[in-house]
């Protein structure tokens, strides 16, 4: 007993560090659990879609000086990411609002340049389907707010990707490999360390 709650001694590191079979084959379990949990129960597919976003700064802010031109673009930027996420734009995709904020929907990079739209989703079709419908309906409310001036007349928009979108496992496999050959490392670890060695006398 006093051997499991005595602090390892660098001979117990020593020990461990031996034991490099031990690490392999438990690396090995790892891996292998977690390509079975993967297939058993896989990610759902993500897919992307992708809506150039152009502040238009020199037009927009002609005689105005760095700070004031990240005072536009924050503004813009945060009236964008809530319409995005409106409750007008949501209701557009058909699906409940309430998964697509929990999780379903993703908004990436909001910034000059490339917008994500990520939809989730166990049929890769219908991610792309739900990811392109986002993109597309963002795109159409902004409009609808710069002709209202609610947003800056200069701000441009064009959905990019709409159509053949990337789509992929949300989470890849490798994550799988990784997290379980890790697990199985530290459980492998623990056990060289905390089992009292065959030749060691109990204090």
């Amino acid at each position: 007993m006093t051997f499991l709650i005595s602090s390892p001694s660098l001979d117990d590191f020593v020990r461990l560090l031996r034991a490099w079979r031990f690490w392999v084959l438990g690396a090995l379990i790892g891996m292998i659990i977690g390509a079975a949990v993967y297939y058993a129960a896989p990610p759902p597919y993500r897919a992307r879609a992708t809506v150039n976003v152009d502040f238009n700064l020199e037009q927009a802010l002609p005689q105005e000086n760095d700070r004031q031109h990240f005072y536009y673009l924050e503004r813009e930027t945060r009236k964008m990411i809530e319409l995005a996420w409106s409750d007008e734009v949501l209701a557009q995709l058909n699906y409940p609002v309430d998964e697509l904020r929990g999780g379903k929907l993703r908004l990436s990079q909001p910034a000059e340049a490339g917008w994500r739209f990520y939809a989730d989703d166990p049929d890769p079709q219908a991610a792309e389907a739900l990811a392109s419908a986002w993109a597309e309906a963002f795109v159409e409310k902004v409009q609808v707010e710069i002709e209202a001036g609610n947003i800056n007349e200069f701000v441009g928009l064009e959905v990019t990707q709409s159509a053949n979108l990337p789509k992929q496992r949300s989470i890849p496999l490798a994550a799988f490999l990784l997290a379980g050959s890790s697990v199985f490392l530290l459980l492998a670890a623990f056990a060289v360390l905390f089992t009292k060695p065959k030749d060691s006398k109990v204090s």
